[in-house]
């Protein structure tokens, strides 16, 4: 059942509630339906006003997104930090409500990873188009021999998931504390307690800086993990059925989902699309749409 069609069911079960002649024995119990009926009957509403492509289970939720530089040292980090302000600048344009929750800087430029929150209407049904390897070819601003580069950096999107869809063994956990770094900003407030948390089974690390205490961390890391652990359990689920279907599609280093190239000419091309454009800067100032629009159609 999709999301759009469970809000619906829901809606008729409200109904249903509601039209009880004993519904108002309770007030305080009926106002609180009534606010639940609300706000679902909202969230439908703005549902029914997207495209088809946006009845995805989890489209409608918040998202994740996190963004690793890959081998290169500085042109790496500096493609990092340049694809952040791009998802920046593009959740600016939708209005979506966003916090870097961590952030690794690189030591010249740019960043050696982030993780950012992204709340919103379908932000996670936006976003997942970007999840994959991008991959940028330019004349490195850092190479006095004004040479072409080619960098790659790794973008992962997941859907911000109720706690109650992955349980947590609290011994499979290891949790350290540091000292935040690294500037404050428009996204992220000063705090003097981060936290990390590594799950042991599975080797996931996540961190959190952003909040002003140690246990808010805490929890927002926690909040990070628990979404990995899902995907991840849905990774396993989709393996399964495509061992039994045969052949492997995955992201990976080297098997980009998109090119950004800066010079000899300009040009943006997502390679499970075919979509292009020459307007490069147009695009890494977050004009997104149109290229997001163009997955989403072909994932319909």
């Amino acid at each position: 059942m999709t999301q759009f069609s469970n809000i619906q069911k829901q809606l008729e079960d409200l109904q249903n509630q509601m039209s009880d002649p004993s519904f108002w024995q309770d007030k305080e119990k009926a106002q609180e339906k009534i606010k639940e009926y609300n706000q679902l009957k909202s969230r439908h509403e703005a549902q029914k006003n997207q495209p088809e492509f946006f009845h995805g289970e989890f489209d409608a939720n918040n998202a994740l997104l996190a963004i690793t530089a890959g081998t290169g040292g500085v042109e790496a980090q500096d493609w990092a930090g340049m694809l952040l302000r791009m998802y920046l600048r593009f959740c600016e344009k939708k209005n979506f409500k966003v916090e870097i929750l961590n952030k690794n800087t690189g030591s010249e430029a740019g960043i050696k990873s982030a993780t950012i929150s992204v709340k919103g209407p379908y932000a996670y049904g936006f976003l997942k188009s970007e999840n994959g390897v991008h991959r940028l070819v330019r004349i490195s601003p850092f190479d006095a021999d004004k040479a072409r580069h080619t960098s790659f950096a790794l973008c992962e999107v997941i859907p911000e998931m109720p706690d109650a869809d992955v349980e947590i063994n609290p011994d499979d956990l290891k949790i350290e504390t540091f000292r935040s770094s690294g500037p404050g900003g428009q996204y992220v407030q000063k705090t003097e307690s981060a936290v990390r948390i590594v799950h042991l089974p599975t080797k996931i690390a996540v961190s959190c800086q952003s909040e002003r205490s140690q246990l808010q961390n805490k929890e927002t890391a926690m909040k990070i993990l628990r979404a990995k652990l899902f995907q991840l359990k849905l990774k396993k689920q989709q393996k399964e059925m495509t061992d039994i279907k045969g052949g492997v599609v995955e992201a990976s280093w080297g098997n980009q989902i998109r090119s950004y190239v800066l010079q000899p000419y300009q040009m943006v091309k997502d390679h499970r699309t075919g979509f292009e454009t020459s307007d490069t800067q147009a695009i890494l100032n977050g004009e997104l749409e149109e290229m997001i629009k163009s997955y989403l159609q072909i994932k319909k």
